[in-house]
């Protein structure tokens, strides 16, 4: 069966593309929307000084209801998340509810914030028909304090204190939960809890799941609540929710209510009820607003406390089942239904809803997997696309109101206003994103989201342009054309990459579906100009075409803080953000010229990008005939410049990712198609004709089969071959899995500017930098290593085998060493002859035990020498590049 047939016969590509009223699909209506951690975030931080980890701690988090969005295990709720489900346990011996994931804050871990347990996102399907998570769950207590202090004590240079190594999984006294949901309709929703005791002997816990309503009437002094009460039953247990007459949720144009919605439960348990809210007493030490409290469960079953509702109402409630005893190596199954329909058999048909959910997940992903792949590279791609679609997230954040605060008789401290996050009071956002790790980064953030969208168009095509799209609404893009980095600091920048992934989603539906949404390019087209100006403006200070662009999401690459200011009015000329422009140029015009298929008038704008990416790369190889250049003739790399007011300035002899970031401006046009296009032709020839000293360096002509094409690119040829020297080389950034992003070359050599030092680290960073556990200074990441793929993938093709260069191999074409990087990328995960796996590192029961090995972890990045996980470890947004990879590499 062709590949198209399969998907015009696949149930969940039906419910993707059918017709859906505004302003949600049904089928999405419902999803794994909650967040794994809400406590520590910028949204959650009233205090004075901004120290959101301090003033939300996960001590607070049982007893302290939150203002912008809820938390939780496998957590599910609407799309407005007005009602949340999520899951709870209890071992018997910990001090706490098992209710959400630990970890430690930015000052408890010796490599910054760090989750320290152990989850898994299994399988999921676009529309969240079905979804499958796994929690590890240790019999013993759960060691806290051992975690805390034992990471506090070590230092920069020691690896981090894992959960694994507490010995807490010794003789597999855990518990394997697995969570499952399948809809059987769009509001009717199935779950099973699969408890396997790993044990050799039988061992108990309590289950409790919780369900109950977002707090919030609190914060906005409303009288009307929803409730939560106790059903009628017969052979089962019922909650009722009903919000029908709570009031209606500000900020939406279209009025959002849940109405009653009934929640099943198996006999066996007990029904607990209290209010979401803070227990005042224990957080603040004045009075509650209820006499029931966020945390009466825990106070409840733990410390035996008579805290919840008698009267079985409230706006939390839980299912209690007490000591469910699991045999040795047995199992156990607990069911639960949530519809808004009345059932007098709720788990009558539940296995069939599951049953037949899974199978309709199998038949999707087959519509997905590329003919070459193998049952490995299957696993991979279907388990990180499967991440990537449970940590969506419900993202509420209303910055004027965080920043004025609800009530003003409670003003937060005027010096809150002056931390961060000022300047965007317009930000308003109510919508579901992709967000890059739902503990360690519950927030979206500019390039991550970017580069999320590029696998998920794989598969949500929808999804994908919407979530480029909100970044440029006004609800989120700055009035002067500045779009949001990430929530600590909105201000911050992130690399200029979001017209490449508007392009590049285009495209994929262009070649997937057969379907040319202009009016999409057209809309992002529009607001990507001003942010183009943007950049222009208020990066390019000098006039000349070079750009001291800050962060650029590269965190430690150099030695100094490319967020701040430097002392004495210096100015850092970056190559990176240079090339970035550069790159951006070429988006712009290629889009312009999609767009100008239909309106001529966009064959203007085209030439005013083609012009200002020809002014770019001169600029960065000549830079105005200064003394100091970007580019190093003696070296063949390009490199930062530190200029003084002064006129004097001097070079940052750094051979990193930043000096390769220029290859990826790159484009290809054929005069076959420069045909289609009269006015941007007779421009784009009138300037090779009288601008030679830009064309001749930026435009190559090329004759082959027959056919003239033309490559655009910021590097000339002699640039491109001494650079891609440099990638092949296994002592500079070439990695048995991926491209360094430092080169190895400064292991022996390190560069020293003042105090400051920058050596190859390879793994673990030496510095505490934007959080201190993110490293630039060696290890591989996805999102970097896949640009230069796709680049040296256009430019290889441009060349064929006209352009060779050399590596231990021998010599070979640029498509070739595109292959190498993309099979190394996807090794990380892949079992070597010996059955372990690179990403696993040198941990012995992830490499071997049966109930470990084989569930994969997405980490932030990978180290440079071994291909070993770091940072944190359930980034599966951008590592979700790997779906990509495999799709495009074994066709």
């Amino acid at each position: 069966m062709k590949q198209q047939e399969k998907k015009e016969n696949c149930k969940e590509n039906e419910r993707l593309f059918e017709s859906s009223p505004f302003p949600f699909s049904k089928w999405k209506r419902w999803g794994p929307y909650v967040s794994e951690r809400s406590w520590g975030t910028v949204r959650e931080d009233y205090s004075p000084n901004g120290d959101a980890w301090n003033y939300f701690p996960h001590d607070h988090a049982r007893s302290r209801a939150y203002r912008w969005g809820e938390d939780g295990i496998a957590g599910f709720c609407d799309r407005y998340q007005l009602l949340v489900l999520a899951h709870s346990f209890w071992n018997g011996k910990d001090p706490i509810l098992k209710e959400r994931m630990f970890g430690l804050t930015h000052d408890e871990g010796n490599h910054g914030e760090d989750v320290k347990e152990y989850y898994y996102y299994l399988d999921g399907t676009p529309t969240h028909s079905y979804a499958k998570f796994l929690y590890k769950y240790p019999q013993k207590e759960y060691p806290y304090v051992d975690l805390i202090e034992k990471n506090k004590e070590r230092s920069l240079l020691e690896s981090e204190y894992e959960l694994i190594d507490t010995g807490i999984f010794e003789n597999n006294e855990y518990f394997d939960i697995f969570i499952e949901y399948a809809k059987a309709d769009t509001e009717d929703i199935c779950i099973k809890i699969e408890i396997h005791n790993r044990a050799d002997k039988d061992a108990s816990l309590d289950v409790i799941p919780q369900i109950w309503f977002r707090n919030k009437w609190t914060w906005t002094k409303l009288t009307k609540k929803p409730i939560l009460k106790s059903g009628n039953s017969l052979g089962y247990m019922q909650i009722v929710a009903d919000d029908n007459d709570a009031l209606l949720m500000p900020n939406l144009p279209f009025p959002y209510k849940l109405g009653t919605w009934y929640l099943y439960a198996q006999e066996g348990g007990e029904l607990l009820f209290t209010d979401n809210e803070t227990n005042n007493e224990r957080i603040f030490s004045t009075p509650s607003v209820s006499k029931y409290t966020k945390d009466a469960f825990h106070r409840h079953i733990i410390q035996k406390e008579n805290s919840v509702n008698p009267e079985k109402t409230g706006t939390k409630a839980c299912i209690h089942y007490k000591d469910v005893l699991v045999s040795a190596k047995d199992k156990k199954v607990i069911y639960l239904r949530l519809t808004n329909t009345e059932n007098t058999n709720p788990f009558q048909d539940i296995e069939t809803v599951f049953t037949d959910r899974k199978k309709e997940t199998d038949e999707f992903y087959e519509t997905i997997y590329p003919p070459l792949a193998d049952v490995e590279d299957k696993k991979i791609l279907r388990q990180s696309l499967a991440g990537m679609l449970l940590s969506k997230q419900i993202y509420l954040f209303d910055v004027k109101k965080w920043l004025s605060g609800d009530d003003p008789d409670l003003p937060p401290p005027e010096s809150r206003k002056k931390i961060r996050n000022q300047k965007w009071g317009h930000l308003n956002s109510m919508r579901v994103l992709s967000i890059p790790d739902k503990w360690e980064y519950p927030w979206f953030a500019a390039w991550d989201l970017a580069f999320h969208c590029i696998p998920l168009a794989m598969i949500d095509i929808s999804m994908a342009k919407d979530q480029l799209w909100y970044l440029l609404f006004e609800q989120f893009q700055h009035p002067n054309g500045q779009i949001p980095a990430y929530e600590w600091e909105f201000s911050d920048l992130n690399p200029p990459i979001h017209a490449y992934a508007v392009l590049k989603v285009y495209q994929m539906e262009k070649e997937t579906r057969g379907v040319e949404d202009l009016d999409f390019l057209e809309r992002c087209f529009h607001k990507l100009l001003i942010n183009f100006a943007w950049w222009v403006n208020r990066v390019d200070k000098g006039d000349n075409n070079i750009f001291e662009g800050g962060f650029l999401g590269l965190d430690n690459i150099t030695v100094v803080e490319r967020s701040s200011s430097i002392p004495g009015g210096a100015t850092l000329e970056q190559s990176d953000a240079t090339g970035w422009m550069g790159m951006y140029c070429l988006n712009l015009m290629r889009i312009a010229l999609e767009l100008a298929r239909k309106d001529k008038a966009y064959e203007w704008l085209a030439t005013k990008f083609f012009q200002h990416f020809a002014y770019i790369g001169t600029a960065m190889k000549h830079m105005g005939g200064r003394e100091q250049q970007l580019w190093d003739e003696k070296d063949g790399f390009f490199y930062d410049i530190l200029s003084y007011p002064n006129g004097k300035s001097e070079k940052f002899r750094v051979r990193s990712l930043v000096g390769l970031i220029p290859i990826f401006a790159a484009e290809v046009i054929s005069e076959k198609e420069l045909a289609e296009f009269p006015n941007f032709r007779s421009n784009f020839f009138w300037f090779l004709e009288n601008r030679k000293e830009m064309s001749d360096d930026s435009i190559t002509p090329l004759e082959r089969n027959g056919e003239k094409n033309f490559l655009l690119t910021v590097v000339n040829k002699n640039q491109l071959t001494r650079l891609l020297s440099k990638i092949g080389d296994e002592d500079e950034f070439k990695s048995d899995f991926g491209l360094r992003s430092l080169s190895k070359f400064h292991e022996k050599h390190p560069f020293v500017f003042g105090d400051s030092k920058i050596g190859y680290e390879p793994g673990i960073s030496y510095s505490r930098i934007k959080g201190g556990n993110s490293n630039w200074r060696g290890p591989i990441w996805f999102p970097t290593t896949f640009m230069m793929i796709e680049a040296l993938k256009l430019i290889g093709n441009f060349y064929g085998d006209t352009l060779h260069i050399p590596t231990s191999k021998g010599n070979i074409s640029l498509l070739e060493i595109a292959r190498e990087f993309a099979e190394k990328m996807i090794r990380i995960f892949k079992t070597d002859p010996s059955g372990k796996r690179p990403v696993f590192g040198d941990n012995e029961k992830f490499q071997t035990d049966p109930n470990f090995k084989d569930y994969l972890l997405f980490y932030e990045y990978f180290n440079g020498d071994t291909g070993e996980g770091l940072g944190a470890s359930h980034q599966t947004g951008w590592t979700g590049l790997v779906a990509t990879l495999i799709k495009d590499w074994k066709k």
